[in-house]
């Protein structure tokens, strides 16, 4: 067996690896993901851990849901999967259930205001700083850059929607990805 190839991992070891990504990223999940999976724990590349989320972003559903099913798919079959996506949807959820009942009775409250305020603009820091580190290794060579550039400008600078976007740069990409 290569060095290079991490173990296989166990139902119990994928549950509690996830339950933590769930616990620790709640709200923001994806930029604790990366982080506990390629820099903590090596269980994949960060190659390995993009071509898994890019993957998981075509399928329906939420896509750090759809990436603990394939992680844990491939790591343990189907139990692999159920032990992933259960370690990582428990404790949010218990977590949304008792905020939601706390908000109910305390969201009038000008601190409780100011707090959700103030935890929306960390969010979205979390989701641009987690794109940036994404978006890196794409970057590194003058194609996948010029395809970002443009994807980019169709979306911010044009302002043409999503589908459209899709439509016109998939088959560019593809064809610029068969070419090399």
């Amino acid at each position: 067996m290569s060095l290079d190839v991490p173990p296989k991992l166990d139902n119990r070891a994928l549950f509690i690896g996830f339950f933590k990504i769930g616990i620790m990223g709640f709200g923001g999940v994806l930029a604790i993901a990366r982080r506990a999976m390629v820099e903590q724990w090596q269980w994949l590349t960060q190659a390995e851990f993009n071509d898994l989320f890019s993957l998981c972003q075509f399928m329906p559903g939420a896509n750090i849901t759809n990436f603990a099913f394939a992680f844990g798919a491939r790591q343990g079959g189907w139990r692999g999967a159920a032990c992933a996506v259960v370690g990582l949807l428990t404790a949010p959820i218990i977590i949304v259930l008792l905020m939601g009942a706390l908000f109910a009775r305390f969201a009038t409250v000008p601190a409780v205001e100011h707090t959700v305020g103030g935890m929306a603009a960390a969010a979205a820091g979390l989701v641009a700083a987690t794109a940036f580190k994404i978006a890196q290794p794409g970057l590194v060579t003058l194609r996948p850059a010029c395809v970002t550039a443009l994807a980019f400008a169709l979306v911010i600078v044009l302002h043409v929607p999503l589908l459209g976007v899709l439509a016109l740069m998939l088959p560019l990409s593809i064809a610029l990805a068969w070419r090399a």
